[in-house]
């Protein structure tokens, strides 16, 4: 299996294994920044039997003050909701969103670094699927409770690797926000605009073809290129809150690549006024 199969799946693929009556949870992650919850949109129209998951709810604690606008959750309190959801240890789960895999990339982030294998994104999301003519189902599936065990309680320091905003400094950082965002011409989310000192901005959506597929490594290594970055480089990544950043961190997995996650990024950044802030294009 090679590094993009270890990370995504295909509608054909995920269709296949349905087909085959293969075990396989589906978990429908939609969030949006103008639409957190997602439920509404779940609820007309799914993959037929995914989960809804929230992420505001389910995949954040917004309990934890000073980590950003969507601190992780414990490994404890994932564990509960993935057992709701329905998750048996050992068998494949495949998240997916309708927007930019936002919401099924956190999703894949949240769950791999608690310790949770076969975790995939679908790849090209809701609109792959249904691109692809297959049926939607309505209303809310709720299944038998799940038996996965999240070895991970501090998400921070689980499988896969964080930066604190002191180790920031120490890779090559990539601010996964839109080009305003980073250049500090606007800022509609966090109370200041601009980037952290240093941080190439590469936004989510670069990694994304026009159908919402993820690009390939070929495609991918442009754009690091573009921005002066070769294949040597600690990468990490940050964005707004932890959420979209994630994206980028799942293309470059997707290529056989890593990069550590700012989790509490931007949001948790800008809230210390001793910080330094950075604006305009470098």
């Amino acid at each position: 299996m090679d590094a993009r199969d270890r990370v995504l799946i295909t509608a054909a693929e995920l269709a296949a294994v349905v087909e085959a009556g293969d075990p396989v949870t589906i978990l429908d992650v939609r969030w949006r920044l103008d639409e957190p919850d997602g439920r509404a949109a779940y609820l007309q129209g799914h993959l037929p039997g995914a989960v809804y998951v929230s992420l505001e709810d389910e995949l954040s604690d917004h309990a934890i003050a000073g980590r950003g606008r969507h601190p992780l959750p414990s490994g404890r309190a994932l564990q509960a909701a993935a057992r709701q959801w329905g998750l048996r240890d050992g068998d494949l789960v495949v998240v997916y969103d309708d927007w930019n895999r936002a919401g099924s990339a956190r999703a894949w982030w949240v769950l791999t670094t608690a310790g949770i294998d076969r975790v995939r994104i679908l790849d090209g999301g809701l609109q792959a699927w249904r691109s692809s003519g297959r049926a939607l189902e309505t209303g809310a599936v709720r299944r038998q409770p799940g038996n996965v065990t999240v070895p991970q309680d501090n998400l921070y320091a689980g499988r896969r690797p964080t930066l604190t905003a002191e180790e920031t400094g120490n890779v090559t950082l990539l601010d996964a926000r839109a080009p305003e965002r980073f250049r500090g011409d606007v800022e509609p989310l966090d109370p200041v605009a601009g980037h952290i000192p240093g941080a190439k901005n590469l936004p989510s959506g670069a990694v994304l073809a026009p159908d919402g597929t993820f690009v390939g490594a070929d495609a991918l290594t442009r754009l690091l290129f573009d921005r002066g970055i070769g294949g040597a480089e600690t990468l990490g990544a940050y964005c707004g809150s932890g959420v979209t950043a994630a994206i980028t961190i799942a293309a470059l997995a997707a290529t056989g690549r890593e990069a550590a996650l700012y989790p509490g990024s931007w949001s948790e950044w800008c809230s210390d006024p001793s910080r330094p802030v950075a604006r305009g294009p470098e």
